[in-house]
């Protein structure tokens, strides 16, 4: 991960530009420029993982413009030498060098060209003109906000913004801002085409390009790891990389001292798979003590991201202490194009795409938001496969009909474009999902919904959720959480839509818990 930041005017000043800055430090440690030109100010924090020298340090120049970028650009090397046929002159093996050159060659097309998870900003010299954009998905973060004299600032965290901007908001997935305007350049929620594979195809282009979308995230001039739930998402992940490693992967889980499900079967698959596996273990004490800072890193106040969040900060704590590791690779993003466990009660195919494209269009304030803070503030780089364009697009477009859970078995498809491959068990290819956050240990739920009991009375809940008229909070819990968020970022409630919840119009979904624990059909997940 790295971290930018930018202004188009000059109402702050360098030394203020700075501080904030200076706030997402964990995302890029390794070095900090800061380009103060006549009408606005670049800044870049760069964490080393494509091109180390310093010739790969940013901001970058052209023909009098700049650009800062926070990403990873798939497929790099071709473009490079299509633009160095051009007569473009390279210095460095960064990736993110071929941007300023490649708007030259499209202007703002270059965003939909663009196979790579990033967020970016480009300062045109001679106007003072800033132009933004951010990959389809959100994958890497950015937020704007407007200074009181009315320019716009934008950065990679809500963090850098709060002392200088009154209104903070995420920057839009899939769009670029130009000329004081959000233009959207690709909706990879929405289908494009309906693509009437039968199941065998599907499952056969599924498993290829999920497969293409590991392979290319294992270029990384820096040390790369693996989060292992022990689930089917990043078990997958792990034993197709594992495939392509001539020694082996490095993989990490983490689970509550007492009732960890996933310990036990991250361990199964890392012995089946051959992997240098390590167990992190944390405890009660652990959860509520760093619960404040998990909420600061993530900004929000959304149950299922903080519950979630609570063992992913830890395990990624762990690697950026004791290990050489700079790139993680997660199994996020899977459940939302595939289905949840509450999306088995979807009463028709149609409303079973609906809400896919309303969980891939705010993945940015849930799953992807929580594996972009709780990697990037131990200064390490997250890359998501299950993310990858290509293959989400496919997902996206396939008749819902095949998605629906016909088969007796959730994420039926994936399991099934894996069976022949042999890269895992059957039964943990088969293995129903556990919530991450109960996976850990439900015990760390019951400790945060004690610690929560504990701080309010009845009365006392009931008389201070009346203060937010926006999100309010419909437990203790979420008031504890909302109470936290609010002392680090007064007044943004806005920044997060809601609260993840299963769709409560749907029979067997109205419920007053984000967990799945809490579904009728959770069965034997937990266990």
């Amino acid at each position: 991960m790295c971290s930018i930041m930018g202004i188009a005017g000059k109402d702050i000043t360098p030394e203020q530009f700075k501080e904030c800055i200076l706030e997402t430090t964990s995302r890029g440690p390794d070095a900090l420029k800061i380009v103060e030109t006549d009408k606005g100010i670049l800044g870049f924090q760069r964490l080393s993982i494509m091109g180390l020298t310093d010739a790969g340090m940013q901001p970058f120049y052209l023909n009098g413009k700049y650009v800062v970028c926070n990403g990873e650009l798939y497929g790099f090397r071709p473009i490079k030498d299509e633009l160095l046929s051009k007569g473009y002159s390279f210095e460095s093996d960064s990736d993110c060098e071929i941007i300023l050159p490649m708007y030259e060659q499209y202007g703002v097309d270059l965003f939909a060209k663009l196979d790579a998870e990033y967020a970016l900003i480009i300062y045109i010299e001679e106007t003072g003109e800033l132009i933004a954009a951010r990959d389809p998905i959100g994958i890497r973060p950015l937020y704007y906000g407007y200074t009181k004299a009315g320019s716009i600032c934008f950065a990679s965290e809500p963090k850098a913004l709060v002392k200088i901007c009154d209104k903070i908001m995420p920057f839009p997935p899939g769009h670029y801002y130009k000329d004081g305007q959000f233009v959207c350049y690709r909706d990879i929620s929405k289908h494009t085409e309906v693509i009437k594979d039968d199941v065998e195809t599907a499952c056969k282009n599924i498993h290829d390009k999920l497969v293409a979308g590991i392979k290319k995230r294992l270029d990384s001039d820096a040390p790369v790891g693996f989060l292992l739930s022990g689930g089917l998402d990043s078990s997958l992940v792990c034993a197709v990389a594992q495939k392509f490693s001539d020694k082996p992967i490095k993989t990490f889980a983490i689970g509550m001292e007492k009732d960890a499900i996933d310990l036990k079967y991250a361990k199964q698959v890392a012995d089946f798979i051959g992997s240098d596996h390590t167990e992190v273990y944390m405890s009660k004490e652990d959860v509520l003590r760093e619960l404040p800072n998990v909420i600061k890193l993530l900004g929000t106040y959304d149950i299922t991201t903080i519950r979630a969040s609570m063992g992913m900060y830890m395990v990624c704590k762990y690697i950026h202490e004791n290990t050489d590791v700079r790139v993680l690779l997660t199994g996020e993003i899977s459940d939302e194009i595939f289905g949840y466990k509450y999306t088995d009660f979807a009463p028709s195919k149609e409303e079973f795409q609906k809400e896919a494209e309303k969980r891939v269009h705010e993945l940015h304030m849930y799953d992807v938001l929580r594996a972009d803070r709780c990697i990037s503030v131990n200064s390490l780089e997250a890359r998501v496969p299950f993310g990858d364009l290509d293959f989400v697009q496919y997902v996206m477009n396939l008749d819902p009909q095949i998605k629906l859970n016909n088969y007796g078995k959730g994420k039926y498809l994936l399991r099934h474009a894996f069976e022949e491959d042999g890269c895992l068990p059957y039964d943990i290819l088969m293995r129903e999902k556990a919530a991450f956050s109960d996976a850990v240990g439900h015990s760390m739920v019951d400790d945060l919904k004690e610690r929560a009991e504990e701080i309010y009375s009845d009365e006392e809940f009931a008389k201070r959720i009346k203060k937010y008229t926006y999100a309010t909070p419909f437990t203790k819990e979420s008031l504890m959480y909302r109470e936290f968020f609010e002392s680090f970022y007064p007044g943004q409630a806005e920044m997060i839509v809601d609260f993840w919840m299963p769709n409560k119009e749907w029979e067997g979904c109205n419920v007053n818990d984000p967990s799945a624990r809490v579904l009728s059909n959770y069965g034997a997940s937990g266990q």
